[in-house]
């Protein structure tokens, strides 16, 4: 019978890598999805490789990790599925085998082949009791931790810093911590890094802009977790890795993609500028044309408007004309 003392047979029997002492990457993965329970990340037995959770896992990792053990996410998140309780479910279209044999170790991989592990439902359920959550979380840390005498909370502080360098940080000083975190991690914490800086960008440009379309106006409250907004690089991220405030806009998804494919742009009165390269109903009220020469809202802090120099990358080197 799968109950509390099942599972805690499973999380003290973890199959782990004998290596110094030991592999915590399993016990840290299962300390953060208790943590992503308990904040409400985390409603039902699917385990999404989200940022919140991987947030959690460095946070963990650093609170409890003392051995000379490389971080990673994506190896525990893959090799779980060698618990009893684990199952990974891939993404529709992708065929890989999940046996001993195999191994997914760059994130980027992880995050493109695997939807979510399922967890057993019976365990998901004791989980939701906090009492439950207390008990498996001392069973990890006595188990695999017990040298660690001190207790710190995980948090997702990580993620707040990180918001702190795309609000504040120069575009020079951003991009040197990003060649300086390049250098030094492997290419596989690396990944998780931009992962994790995407996801704050993303975030952070619409609330600068009040969840507004700078172009259109366009503005939708609803009462879920649902944002109508994008947050665009000006200068593609994969040219210079620039997450900063001054290298963002806040558009609706449809004049996102005309202004990454060239079809608009902005130019040094903050006004927009159409390209005349293609046709459209004039009349219609979704055209582009009848935001030509319109002036973009901006962020009611001047520090937070878009960069000129950007922008004018953006005109050189994006924008589509004829002439």
């Amino acid at each position: 019978m799968k109950n509390l003392d099942y599972y805690i047979l499973c999380f003290t029997h973890l199959r782990r890598a004998p290596n110094n002492g030991g592999a915590p990457h399993k016990p840290i993965l299962l300390l953060s999805i208790l943590d992503c329970i308990e904040k409400g990340y985390i409603l039902d037995n699917r385990i999404y490789i989200t940022p919140e959770l991987i947030a959690y896992f460095k946070s963990n990792w650093q609170i409890w990790v003392k051995s000379k053990h490389i971080m990673n996410f994506s190896m525990p998140f893959y090799h779980m599925s060698g618990e009893p309780f684990w199952n990974l479910i891939l993404k529709p279209g992708c065929d890989l085998k999940l046996d001993k044999s195999n191994s997914i170790k760059s994130f980027n991989l992880l995050n493109t082949v695997v939807d979510y592990a399922l967890m057993d439902d019976q365990l998901m359920q004791l989980l939701f009791q906090p009492d439950n959550r207390q008990i498996l979380r001392t069973i990890l840390i006595d188990k695999y931790f017990p040298t660690i005498h001190h207790y710190t909370a995980s948090n997702m502080a990580y993620l707040d810093s990180i918001a702190d360098e795309i609000l504040h940080d120069s575009a020079i000083q951003y991009m040197k911590k990003i060649e300086n975190i390049k250098q030094k991690e492997n290419i596989v914490t690396f990944e998780e890094e931009i992962f994790l800086r995407n996801y704050v960008f993303k975030k952070q440009i619409p609330l600068i802009y009040d969840n507004t379309c700078c172009i259109s106006g366009l503005k939708i409250n609803t009462w879920y977790n649902i944002s109508m907004i994008d947050a665009c690089h000006i200068i593609p991220f994969s040219q210079t890795h620039d997450d900063t405030i001054g290298n963002g806009l806040a558009l609706c998804p449809n004049l996102h993609r005309a202004f990454d494919r060239g079809l608009i742009s902005i130019d040094e009165n903050y006004k927009i500028v159409v390209s005349n390269i293609f046709k459209e109903d004039k009349k219609s009220t979704h055209s582009i044309i009848q935001f030509d020469r319109k002036e973009i809202n901006l962020p009611s802090n001047e520090k937070f408007h878009p960069k000129m120099e950007n922008l004018l990358w953006h005109r050189n080197n994006i924008f589509r004309s004829s002439q």
